[in-house]
């Protein structure tokens, strides 16, 4: 057998041990979820998000355990009757269920009129999501925060485009220079070799080789560098002096770790319910600790961040009692315009019917909240010329709109249409 034969058996035995070492670990932890049945877990989610989420978190204790691995601590049959009825395992005298009940604090968790089926798949959706990485554990809280451009500014995606395609121009350009060098550096190699050429020639071809060093040497090219450098160096001077003031992307660690990716997107408390002011004030207000007290009281009590709150308010959980030591709780504010710009947000959401997701971006997919818009007066201003004016059901627009639509049938009512873009708008 020759050598060349025992080199290509062994590179495919390695290839095999590879395979089998780096590959099968992916395709076995993944077999037990993407078996489960699409429709399945979309009903599964249904029911989790409408029935759980109150009291039950995947990767977390709220008022119950969490229920990731629930199923590698109980059986299915065992889950299947205590879902349907708690209480009647409990009475039963199940050690589990027993100890279960006393350990959160003899709260009793309803009983729900469920089929087996439907259980099955509440239990294969939270094996589905438990499998997954916890978002707290990916994202760390720091005093930084995302980049200048998430987001979505224009201005930062124009400027990059820019960057990279004077870039690509001069790496092609250097790539057709070098090209050409060596195509005129072989010809002359080529006609210096031929025995047939006379001196002269020979003399004439060597006189015409180009000397990189004394090209840069001319006026010229020191003319181009010049001009590039002083070109580059002023785009990025203006591009500099716009980012002025722009905190687009500002994250600051908060004193309290508060999770709006919890409260708004997982439990969908609305923003109204905390910041009472959006509606009525030209501020949202930054919640009061009574707030969060309505509902901190009973639940998950035993945090580190509740025990803040506690603390900021001189409460006792174990009395239930408050004392007259607080100290405010020194939130780190995000959003913060210039004084000399007045924004109203009772204006924009009740009247304009603007969403908070327009100005504040995901805010229900925050774990910590960040400046999602760069809030400049040109964005302020971008907007206020593209966005319709909402006139529906509301009387005061209806002159306005019957002129405009006398005048213009063909495009809607904007914000700039009824003056949205006078000084005085925006600076008193």
């Amino acid at each position: 057998m020759s050598r060349k034969y025992l080199s290509k058996c062994r590179i495919i035995h390695v290839a095999i041990i590879a395979l089998i070492l780096f590959g099968s670990s992916p395709l076995y932890s993944q077999e037990s979820t993407e078996s489960v049945d699409p429709s399945v877990l979309a009903a599964g989610e249904k029911l989790y998000k409408a029935n759980c989420t109150q009291c039950h978190a995947i990767n977390e204790v709220v008022i119950g355990p969490s229920l990731k691995n629930i199923e590698e601590r109980r059986e299915r049959t065992w889950l299947f009757s205590w879902i349907k009825n708690s209480q009647k395992v409990i009475e039963s005298g199940d050690d589990y269920a027993v100890a279960l009940y006393a350990a959160y604090n003899k709260t009793a968790m309803p009983s729900y009129p469920f089929t087996d089926v439907e259980i099955g798949s509440i239990l294969d959706y939270i094996k589905v999501e438990g499998s997954k990485v916890p978002v707290a554990e990916v994202a760390a809280i720091t005093d930084g925060g995302p980049s200048l451009n998430q987001g979505g500014s224009g201005d930062n995606i124009s400027s990059a485009f820019m960057y990279a395609v004077l870039i690509v121009f001069v790496f092609v350009l250097g790539l057709i220079l070098v090209v050409l060098g060596l195509i005129v550096s072989l010809l002359t190699k080529y006609i210096s070799s031929d025995k047939e050429i006379s001196e002269e020639d020979k003399e004439l071809i060597t006189s015409q080789r180009v000397n990189v060093f004394d090209l840069l040497k001319t006026n010229t090219m020191l003319g181009i560098i010049i001009f590039a450098f002083v070109s580059i160096a002023l785009k990025t001077g203006i591009d500099g002096l716009f980012t002025v003031g722009v905190q687009q992307g500002y994250m600051p660690t908060q004193p309290i770790a508060y999770s709006h990716e919890i409260h708004a997107g997982q439990y969908e408390i609305d923003c109204n319910y905390c910041h009472t002011g959006v509606r009525k004030s030209k501020s949202a207000n930054i919640p009061s600790a009574n707030i969060c007290m309505n509902c901190h009281v009973s639940i998950k009590t035993d945090s580190k961040e509740i025990q803040k709150i506690y603390a900021a308010i001189d409460y006792d959980p174990s009395t239930g009692a408050y004392g007259t030591n607080t100290k405010p709780i020194e939130w780190v504010r995000v959003h913060n315009l210039p004084d000399l710009a007045y924004f109203n947000h009772a204006q924009h959401v009740v009247v304009g019917g603007v969403e908070c997701e327009t100005c504040h971006g995901p805010i229900k997919e925050m774990e910590v909240v960040y400046q999602y818009s760069n809030l400049t007066m040109g964005w302020c201003i971008n907007c206020h010329r593209e966005t319709n004016v909402n006139a529906k059901g509301n009387d005061y627009y209806n002159n306005l709109v019957e002129l405009h639509e006398a005048k213009n049938t063909k495009t809607p009512m904007k914000v700039v249409d009824i003056g949205g873009l006078e000084c005085s708008k925006c600076h008193y």
